[in-house]
Parts: structure tokens; sequence; C-alpha cells
């Protein structure tokens, strides 16, 4: 087993790519956050590990097949590396709210099975992310810190985790700042 000892996890729509209320349903819909890139780019540089770990319930709604999300996936992975950066890995949840399984946010699953696959150190890996159940995912795994972006649903979501009273180790206006605060703090 691989053992990774600095692990960003990421969540993808509205943290690297613009989120959508009727779901990115597919490469054409996919668009970068600016900066996105730059900061993937960069935690390859510093030597840290990039997983992403995403919600992606439209698979099991049927508003996307899995290859459609796997074809993204391939995108997103493609273009991070023609722009300097590298994704170790990519779990998705395909389930719908009902369905009650153990992967989708803000259950730990997901992380859990990154960690069945890699050996991580929990304690020094850092969750971002731009909802609550990004930032209690983050918590419920173990993860040594959490950062909130405030992109996508970020403005809301730090509203919403201050009235909670939900711990968050840092706040930051976009990816690009998220990545300057762990490299800087880690």
């Amino acid at each position: 087993m691989e053992k990774l000892s600095n692990v960003v996890f990421l969540d993808r729509d509205g943290v690297i790519n613009r989120d959508s209320p009727d779901f990115v349903k597919s490469r054409d819909e996919f668009e970068f956050i600016p900066g996105s890139l730059s900061a993937l780019s960069r935690l390859t540089e510093t030597s840290f590990d990039t997983i992403v770990i995403t919600n992606q319930s439209a698979v099991n709604r049927g508003i996307i097949s899995l290859a459609t999300l796997e074809d993204m996936h391939r995108m997103l992975r493609t273009t991070a590396r023609q722009h300097g950066g590298r994704i170790r890995d990519i779990f998705f949840c395909p389930h719908r709210p009902d369905e009650g399984c153990s992967c989708r946010k803000p259950k730990p699953g997901m992380i859990q099975q990154a960690c069945q696959r890699y050996a991580i150190d929990l304690h020094t890996a850092v969750m971002v992310g731009d909802s609550k159940k990004d930032i209690e995912c983050g918590r419920n795994a173990g993860c040594g810190a959490t950062v909130l972006v405030r992109t996508g649903n970020g403005l809301e979501t730090e509203k919403a985790l201050n009235t909670r009273q939900i711990p968050v180790d840092f706040v930051a206006d976009n990816l690009q700042a998220a990545i300057d605060w762990i490299v800087d703090t880690r």
C-alpha cells in the first residue's frame, strides 16, 4: 500500500469547477473556476497529493451516465496535468440523498475508501470544500484541518457555519488562497 503523508482532499463542484443547481452534466458544462488549475499545480509542485471526493447523485438520479461522469473526470485529470497539476485519485458517491449510503458527504465514506487504497495520515490531511457537508465530512473522517472556500456555495455556507458554530480552520476566497494557506501552514 502506497503511503501518502501530505494529502489534500478537494470537493469538485464549487471548488475546482463552477457548480450548477441543475448538475454539471457534460464536459461542455464543466467550467474551471479561475485560479483552480494553478492551485492544483501548486499542490503538485509542493509535494502534496490531491484526492478529489465528490457527491455525484446525478448518476443515480438518471441525469448523467456513469460513462459521462468518468469522461468528465478523465478530462479533469488531463487538464490538471497539462497545467502542471496531478490528481492522485477521484472518489465519487453516485447515490441520491435518500439512498442512505455510507459514502455521501457529510459521511466520511469516500475518505475512508481513500484510506483503504492508500496509507494516509489523516491527522495531517486537509479537506477543502464549499459546503457544510464538505467541512463535516472532513471533521467526521478525522482530517487534521478543514478549509472553506467562498466560491460555489461558500458564502452561504460561511454564514451557516458561523450560526451553527461548526469549526473550520480557515476560510479562503478561492482554491488558490486555500492552497496558499495549506502550503504555508503544513
